[in-house]
């Protein structure tokens, strides 16, 4: 009986102490694939969310295995807004990539500082092997409505290590080149290689 009335008084704190333990796990994605980013300014560790974004994300990682973005280069960068690669090489020269696959956007993840999206054109379900960084929240790329303006982007991971680096690149200075007009490194930032981490090595 005094068992009974204990329990019923202190289950839900006890409940309340197991969510909070469980939580952190979630939030950081556990078990979830991460890949190095080794650029010609440091490296970052992005951490993909295969659960939210599972197409994306096996996306990403077929690129990764194949070596697609090694040799590649951050072509766009807008230092309030985001930075973009993957997808023309150290000679401005576009890759050749799969087909497209669909939009994910509607996942529930967001466009916040440090997230990792699909690059696409117009057409919400175009995104092939272009990414970007999210540099600062954009709130205004979330998914709101499954229309051509509303679709957003998609979010499939996070820069987990190496947020310095992802500051570093932002900050370089931009103009014209290759076939664009602006927005590109004047100082070519190279995406030397990117790798797979198993989570937990030494």
């Amino acid at each position: 009986m005094l068992y009974s009335r204990l329990w019923k008084n202190h289950f839900p704190a006890l409940l309340g102490l197991l969510m909070l333990a469980i939580t952190p796990l979630q939030a950081n994605g556990e078990g979830a694939p991460r890949v190095l980013v080794q650029t010609s300014l440091g490296d970052m560790v992005l951490e993909l969310n295969h659960k939210q974004a599972p197409v994306s994300a096996a996306n990403f990682l077929r690129y990764v295995d194949e070596g697609f973005y090694d040799g590649t280069i951050f072509h766009r960068v807008i230092g309030n807004f985001m930075i973009q690669g993957g997808g023309y090489d150290t000679s401005y020269r576009r890759k050749s990539t799969h087909v497209e696959i669909r939009s994910e956007a509607n996942n529930g993840l967001k466009n916040l500082r440090g997230s990792i999206a699909m690059a696409r054109t117009g057409n919400p379900h175009s995104a092939t092997a272009q990414f970007f960084i999210n540099v600062v929240d954009n709130s205004f790329l979330d998914h709101t409505a499954p229309t051509a303006r509303g679709w957003g982007y998609t979010v499939f991971g996070r820069v987990v290590e190496g947020l310095e680096v992802m500051e570093q690149i932002r900050k370089v200075p931009t103009g014209s080149g290759g076939p664009f007009g602006r927005d590109v490194p004047q100082t070519m930032v190279k995406i030397n290689s990117i790798k797979r981490v198993v989570v937990g090595a030494k």
